[in-house]
């Protein structure tokens, strides 16, 4: 069985949020830390060098595939912020609709700035995310 190039490790997070040389983006970045941290109850974990991650849920594929993930996180990339909504998007038409400026992929929001987005329709998106993806774990 394979497992995950992206795992749980024992960096500091504190080190690497404070490590981000753009003052906008480090200060997004802490501002979602503490959204997702309240939303979860749970403290950050690094996951891999750059992704910062929240809680965990057992996910098992139709394949057979199983295995941990984070329920929630995000990473402060050069393009962009990248936010990991694992309950994805399909359900949230109306929510998207009023979040502001961003794009998305299959379970990844991409926020340019903050300051861009509605934070209470990101907090209500990323709880409902949350909500989501406990139902589903196995």
């Amino acid at each position: 069985m394979t497992t995950n190039k992206t795992a749980p490790t024992k960096a500091s997070v504190k080190n690497f949020l404070a490590s981000i040389e753009n003052e906008t983006q480090r200060k997004d970045a802490l501002a979602v830390a503490g959204m997702m941290e309240q939303i979860t109850k749970t403290k950050p974990q690094m996951w891999g060098p750059t992704v910062v991650g929240y809680g965990k849920y057992r996910y098992r594929y139709e394949s057979g595939r199983e295995g941990d993930w984070f329920l929630t996180g995000f990473s402060p990339r050069k393009a962009a912020l990248t936010l990991y909504i694992m309950g994805g998007f399909a359900d949230e038409a109306d929510l998207m609709a009023k979040l502001g400026k961003h794009k998305t992929g299959k379970s990844c929001l991409y926020i340019k700035k903050l300051e861009d987005v509605d934070t209470k329709v990101l907090k209500q998106l990323i709880r409902k995310s949350v909500q989501s993806v406990k139902k589903r774990s196995v």
